[in-house]
């Protein structure tokens, strides 16, 4: 239940729409909306996965973020090149706290940064030779990696490169997959296009390249799909599932491995986690190959134990049986915990703005703890990821999609939650007006926030973010005295 009613929510955003000139504010009225759980589908009350209006300023990243920073960069033992200038490649590497296990620079190379470094003379001439020749230096230095990705820049698309015929021969050359992603950043409407090409050259290059090939299956094979193990959160995800007699065949891509991508297909049950990012494999490996998906949500005891009883619906009963023994089993420490942080979390209102599946899928935690979300908007979303948020969240929530840093503000003036959690483009905003901010796609440099283990931590920082005596002893600077001139002549110098 929304702290505004349904007519103060319409107004709000009447109000913040004020501002706009006409054409401007027709689209941006679009993409705010007071929610409405009765209505099946979200195309009825909000617009999304719309380009930004030139001008109007998005916190949405571009299709090789959607590529490189989500689905292919975490991918532990193949090599992720950057190709193109070395910006891109450098604000990429490992700022998404892909946690993994291996030796970087020997089996693993997450967290280094490989690009081909795109000076002036590559755009004139092009930089077919200058990829090929990087790699075949990469075959020579990291000779245990799995393969190559070629994550393809801006420049790349405009000047025309032909990187997958250099991936053709650079693969018939050393042996190995190298996979070109078209995944230039100025493709598309956001970095949600860039999911979508990622998905597709997976397809394309990896999936069924093991076909053939020998393997042991059992009938509780799974695969967490979707899971990008921002500190730890596949982890934790995993000891459940084991717990409850299932195998994880693959886990991706957070600390996954191309033979973990490569070995899929074979699964009984893809699970997937981050919808937004990883459907359209899902959808893929269910038309050719018979494999069911479930999206699944490990956020908050409550979520948990649908999400489990859900998928143990899909095997028999000792899976069934041991899936009730483990949520049994950590009933009481999910108690302990709620316990001790409800009583000092109840009441408190939160906003959210965050990507993939985290605005519709962390309300469950939240409401665990007594707190309530106020507002919550994707950065982008498409209208399916809205249509799942509808019944999530309260009747007169106030929705917004690819919300700029004037209506982001504006609500909160208005709507006075007491807690935001949004990205890091959002959060020195927020923090400098003097209200306690959680960074919510990569835990706040914190984690895991998945499973039962991961609850204790979110509770845990909630707590600390509200608590925190900082924000009573904190002065916004548009709210500080201004000191009056002093009225004695200058000297002169």
């Amino acid at each position: 239940m929304s702290t505004l009613s349904r007519e103060e929510t319409e107004a709000l955003i009447a109000e913040v729409l004020e501002v706009y000139p006409e054409k401007a504010r027709k689209d941006r009225a679009k993409h705010l909306a007071v929610n409405d759980q009765s209505i099946e589908q979200s195309k009825k009350c909000i617009t999304a996965n719309r380009k930004t209006l030139p001008g109007v300023m998005t916190v949405r990243g571009c299709a090789y973020a959607g590529s490189k920073g989500v689905v292919w960069g975490p991918i532990k033992d193949m090599i992720h090149v950057s190709h193109g200038p070395i910006g891109c490649g450098q604000y990429s590497r490992a700022g998404r706290r892909n946690y993994y296990v291996g030796t970087t620079g020997v089996d693993t190379f997450g967290t280094m940064n490989f690009t081909s470094d795109f000076q002036e003379k590559d755009i004139v001439f092009g930089g077919d030779k200058k990829l090929a020749k990087l790699l075949e230096e990469i075959e020579t230095l990291f000779p245990l990696s799995k393969g190559s990705s070629v994550q393809s820049e801006c420049p790349i698309g405009l000047i025309g490169d032909d990187i997958e015929s250099v991936a053709k021969k650079s693969s018939a050359a050393t042996g190995k997959p190298i996979v070109p992603v078209r995944c230039e950043g100025f493709r598309g409407v956001s970095q949600s296009l860039g999911h979508h090409i990622a998905n597709d050259t997976i397809r394309d290059w990896v999936m069924g390249k093991r076909d053939g090939q020998p393997f042991q299956s059992t009938p509780y094979d799974v695969a967490i799909i979707g899971d990008y193990n921002i500190g730890g959160d596949a982890w934790a995800s995993r000891i459940l599932l084991e717990e409850m007699g299932l195998r994880v065949v693959a886990q991706w891509s957070g600390d996954g491995t191309l033979a973990e991508m490569m070995n899929t297909p074979k699964v009984k049950l893809n699970l997937l986690h981050c919808y937004r990012s990883m459907n359209y494999i899902s959808r893929h490996m269910e038309e050719k190959y018979g494999i069911p998906w479930l999206e699944y949500n490990f956020f908050g005891p409550t979520k948990i134990i649908e999400s489990l009883r859900k998928i143990a619906a899909f095997f028999d009963d000792s899976i069934k049986e041991k899936c009730e023994a483990v949520i049994a089993r950590y009933q009481p420490m999910m108690d302990a915990i709620i316990g001790k942080y409800k009583p000092r979390l109840q009441g408190k209102k939160v906003m959210l703005y965050v990507g993939g599946l985290r605005p519709r899928h962390i309300i469950g935690a939240y409401e665990d703890l007594g707190m309530e979300v106020v507002g919550a908007g994707y950065e982008f979303g498409h209208n399916d990821d809205y249509d799942r948020s509808i019944k999530e969240m309260g009747n007169a929530t106030l929705i917004y999609d690819d919300a700029n840093g004037f209506e982001l503000e504006q609500f909160v003036k208005r709507i006075k939650p007491d807690m935001v959690g949004s990205g890091i483009k959002e959060k020195y905003i927020f923090q400098k007006m003097g209200i306690p901010f959680r960074q919510m796609h990569s835990w706040d440099y914190s984690g895991p926030y998945h499973g039962y283990d991961g609850f204790a931590i979110f509770a845990r920082d909630m707590d600390i973010a509200l608590s925190s005596p900082v924000w009573s002893k904190f002065v916004p600077p548009w709210k500080k005295a201004v000191p009056e001139a002093s009225q004695e002549p200058q000297k002169a110098a």
